[in-house]
């Protein structure tokens, strides 16, 4: 009976063994964070607001790190050579995910070299003004690109970007020629656009808030396919006028390929945990950002659809990187 009673404790612990193994003892050491925009945008927004909360949930801090460059894929490739150990995670764009390998020769795999693990926020595409410009819709912006081509300046933030695809699709559906004003994040462009050296931008509304609030900036549109709660007043593009714009910009966790697929549940758990914390869900939406949360499973389907959805967009409209 006690062989037989050994042997039954044995086979459990080597059911149990693999998942506890690669959880004992996780966090062991303080978790990075990586960002792959500056400080200020709406990448920074969620990085921080999420990494106060991990940090509360996890027991050990979890430090923001923010890699700027290459329309984020500096930090991808700098996630992707990092230990996947669960220490390493990577706020990762649509853009960096969706629309950049069908755009350019990227510095990894995205597939190959990242693992997914959930999606986390949604936030839609809204167009500001300088408020000393003379703009007070979009067809305004249209009648003085099509008056004078190439006049009006439209700041955008790197090659793939949602605000770089939607400048593009605008000057694409209106007919139009802006010139874009590259910049390296969000918040760089938005001083410049309130200084008065840059006339407009499509981008995430939460990197607007601030200055709209002000009176820094205006906005002239919203490109969703109904109003913005925050901004019910703001009209929205795609109901007058150009009904194919809506832009729409997600942001979900990926880690290193390589980590094992209890750690990569362990994480989306806990990502699904943090978000639904009443301080994330206020924060976020006092941003005008939506949860989206869900398995890596559904994630992935995610990424499959918009890579579908962007690659038709960047085909028929012929829309290129040095655009």
């Amino acid at each position: 009976m006690k062989k037989k009673f050994l042997a039954l404790v044995g086979v459990l612990a080597m059911a149990v063994s693999g998942p506890a193994l690669a959880q004992a003892g996780w966090p062991s050491k303080d978790i990075r964070f990586v960002n792959g925009f500056p400080p200020g945008g709406t990448s920074d927004i969620i990085g921080r607001v999420l990494a106060e909360q991990l940090t509360k949930q996890l027991g050990r801090s979890v430090v923001v790190d923010n890699k700027a460059g290459a329309s984020g894929m500096i930090a991808a490739a700098e996630t992707a050579k990092s230990a996947p150990d669960g220490h390493t995670i990577l706020l990762a764009s649509m853009a960096m995910m969706t629309v950049l390998p069908q755009m350019v020769k990227t510095s990894i795999d995205v597939d190959k070299d990242l693992v997914t693990i959930g999606n986390v926020a949604s936030v839609y595409n809204i167009l500001v003004v300088g408020r000393d410009t003379p703009y007070k819709s979009w067809q305004d912006v249209q009648a003085a690109a099509k008056a004078h081509p190439e006049k009006v300046t439209c700041a955008t933030v790197g090659s793939g970007s949602s605000q770089q695809l939607s400048c593009a699709l605008f000057m694409a559906l209106t007919g139009t020629k802006l010139t874009q004003v590259p910049y390296r994040g969000g918040a760089p462009a938005i001083i410049d656009m309130v200084g008065g050296r840059v006339d407009l931008m499509w981008g995430n509304m939460p990197e607007f808030m601030g200055q709209i609030r002000g009176g820094g900036l205006r906005p002239i549109g919203y490109g969703a396919d109904s109003a913005s709660p925050l901004l019910p007043e703001v009209p929205v593009i795609s109901k007058t006028g150009l009904k194919d714009f809506v832009i729409h910009n997600w942001f979900g966790v990926v880690a290193p390929a390589g980590m094992s697929p209890e750690l990569v549940k362990r994480w989306n758990e806990e990502i699904a945990k943090a978000v639904a914390a009443p301080e994330v869900k206020q924060k976020f939406a006092d941003n005008g950002l939506q949860i989206v949360t869900g398995s890596k499973e559904e994630f992935d389907k995610d990424i499959a659809a918009d890579r579908l959805k962007w690659g038709k967009i960047i085909k028929d409209f012929d829309i290129k990187p040095e655009n």
